[in-house]
């Protein structure tokens, strides 16, 4: 059975660093594309970053470029969000999502960054 679970949110202070990561079982991640969005209160989720089957192509949105580093453990099974500088605008629930159509969502991690 397919299944994603992501961890790692939680608060943090504006400049400070956390590492999500996406458990994933009942397939293999590294042969297909997968990324991480993000959805804040009152706004239209977001794509922040993906990368492609086997690594080969990897895109950020803008306002995370610099910042943030996507990247998967292929003997873990596991996809990797690094987010450093945190700032109150990254304040989101992350999701782990496999891009294949329909594509598969995880239950998201609140991330929240604040003072």
């Amino acid at each position: 059975q397919l299944q994603l679970v992501e961890s790692g949110g939680g608060l943090v202070q504006p400049g400070g660093s956390l590492r999500l990561s996406c458990a994933a079982s009942g397939f293999s991640l590294e042969h297909y594309a997968m990324g991480w969005f993000r959805q804040a209160p009152g706004k239209e989720r977001e794509g922040v970053s993906c990368i492609s089957s086997f690594g080969g192509s990897i895109t950020y949105a803008d306002s995370v470029k610099g910042r943030f580093t996507i990247s998967r453990d292929n003997a873990q099974n596991t996809l990797y969000l690094q987010m450093n500088s945190l700032k109150p605008e990254d304040t989101a629930v992350y999701y782990c999502v496999l891009l294949v159509p329909p594509d598969y969502w995880g239950q998201g991690t609140q991330v929240t960054v604040s003072s």
